[in-house]
């Protein structure tokens, strides 16, 4: 499969890169900042562009299967992410190619059916905030928008570096669990469930999310 990663160097986005080089997909690893490139794996195809230009967008998503969002803002520019999936969301349409997001939790519904929000718990850091809610408008983007062919991945509440054990848990909009109320994944399993996505599409237009 030809895979296109914007945000090929931050913490997910290199994780996906090195989860589909194993599988043996053919990748382009897209990153903004040229001095980040040298730090990309060289058996992928390496690319300098812009997720948030449309047209950056469109130019490296031409004649490729799908495309991954990966990008995350630096703190204090968070509303960059509603931009940039706008960007990606109307480039790949033009591309005609199948575009995944990886998203944010905030929005999941916690469990016991109340209907409050992972980020409506009274003990949600404020210092997330800003994020929580760029992700939430993100989610928003995508769901207005009916032309691009697009998917959306919230992780659950911990979403750290970790062990790849090829294992996890899928859902929809609430939040994942364990028998001990811990929700959480590694870098790694989430990249498993990113490229499983990719292999076998389970879901379109739609979020869903996964946990272990």
């Amino acid at each position: 499969m030809r895979i296109t990663v914007f945000g090929a160097a931050g913490n997910v986005g290199r994780r996906t890169v090195a989860e589909a080089l194993s599988r043996g997909h053919d990748v382009t690893a897209v990153v903004r900042d040229p001095a980040r490139a040298a730090g990309l794996p060289a058996a992928a195809r390496r690319r300098i562009g812009d997720a948030a230009d449309a047209q950056s967008v469109a130019v490296l998503s031409a004649g490729q299967e799908l495309v991954i969002g990966a990008t995350r803002p630096a703190p204090g520019r968070e509303q960059e992410l509603v931009t940039t999936t706008a960007a990606l969301l109307a480039g790949t349409t033009r591309a005609g190619v199948r575009l995944l997001v990886v998203g944010g939790a905030a929005t999941l519904t916690l469990p016991g059916g109340s209907g409050s929000t992972v980020v409506d718990d009274p003990g949600f850091p404020a210092d997330l905030r800003p994020i929580a809610a760029a992700c939430a408008a993100q989610l928003d983007v995508c769901r207005a928008d009916t032309s691009a062919d697009w998917v959306y991945l919230s992780p659950p509440a911990l979403l750290e570096p970790g062990e790849r054990t090829g294992t996890y848990r899928l859902g929809t909009d609430e939040l994942l669990v364990d028998a001990r109320g811990t929700s959480a994944i590694s870098m790694e399993d989430f990249a498993v469930a990113l490229l499983d996505e990719a292999e076998l599409p389970r879901h379109r237009r739609t979020r869903f999310t996964v946990a272990h």
